[in-house]
C-alpha cells in the first residue's frame, strides 16, 4: 500500500493498482480513478504570478508521465515525506504525508503575510483504504483523515495569539479506496480508527521534523 519512489521534485506513491481517489488536489480533483498520487516540489519562482497553476501543473505531470495520477504541489522539500500504517481489526491504512507548517494557520483566520517569501509550507497527505466503500463513506473517510491532520499540527504546538495553528493555507488530502458496499468509515469503526491512526502518525512525524529545522521561524512567528 502506498509505494514511494523517490525523484526529486517528484515523489510517488503507487497505489498498487488503479483505484478511486477523492481529492480536492490541483491536478485531476474530485472522484477519479487514478493508480498514483504524485507530490511535484516547487518553488515561487516556478509559479510567478502570470502563469496559470492548473496548465502548469498539467504540463509538468505530462512531461513526465503522470497524465493518469492525481497532482499535489508543495514547496516542502519531498525527501522529508513520512509514511505509516495501521491495521485494526484486519482494516488497513496507509499515510504519506510532507509536512511544511510556513504558512501556518488558524481556523476562522488569515494571516497577513508576504507572499514573495518563501515559507516552505504546506501539508499533503495522501491515503490508502484496504476497504472496498461506497462514495459516501470514502468522503466521511477524507473528514476522518482532515481530523487527524489538525489534531496532529495543534499538538506540535504552534500557536498564534488567537489560538493554536490548526494546519497551513494550502494543504491538500487525496484518499484512495475500492469501490465497494461499506457504507460507515467513522470515528467508532475499524477503518476510522485505523485512517485517523495513520494520518495522525505520518502527519506528527513529519511536523516534528519541520519544527526542529525551524528554530528561528518558531521563535520569531510562534514564540517558541
Amino acid at each position: 500500500m502506498l509505494t514511494p519512489t523517490l525523484t526529486r521534485p517528484w515523489l510517488m506513491a503507487d497505489l498498487g493498482a488503479p483505484m478511486r481517489v477523492l481529492s480536492f488536489a490541483p491536478y485531476r480533483p474530485g472522484f477519479v480513478t487514478a493508480q498514483h498520487i504524485v507530490w511535484r516540489e516547487l518553488r515561487n519562482a516556478d509559479l510567478p504570478p502570470e502563469v496559470c497553476v492548473s496548465d502548469w501543473i498539467s504540463s509538468e505531470m505530462a512531461k513526465v508521465g503522470h497524465a493518469e495520477a492525481v497532482g499535489m504541489l508543495t514547496s516542502r522539500n519531498v525527501t522529508k515525506f513520512q509514511r505509516a500504517e495501521a491495521e485494526i481489526d484486519g482494516t488497513r491504512v496507509a499515510a504519506m504525508a510532507t509536512v511544511g507548517l510556513g504558512n501556518a494557520e488558524r481556523i476562522g483566520s488569515r494571516t497577513p503575510r508576504d507572499w514573495g517569501v518563501e515559507q516552505f509550507g504546506t501539508i499533503n497527505i495522501a491515503v490508502q483504504l484496504s476497504e472496498a466503500v461506497t462514495e459516501t463513506a470514502q468522503i466521511e473517510a477524507l473528514s476522518i483523515a482532515a481530523q487527524a491532520r489538525t489534531a496532529a499540527v495543534m499538538e506540535a504546538g504552534l500557536s498564534f495569539p488567537h489560538g493554536p495553528v490548526t494546519g497551513t493555507g494550502t494543504d491538500c488530502l487525496a484518499l484512495a479506496a475500492p469501490d465497494g458496499a461499506q457504507e460507515y468509515a467513522g470515528l467508532h469503526t475499524a477503518l476510522g480508527e485505523a485512517i485517523g491512526a495513520a494520518v495522525y502518525t505520518a502527519v506528527a512525524k513529519g511536523a516534528a521534523v519541520w519544527v526542529g529545522e525551524n528554530p528561528e521561524m518558531m521563535r520569531k512567528v510562534f514564540g517558541g
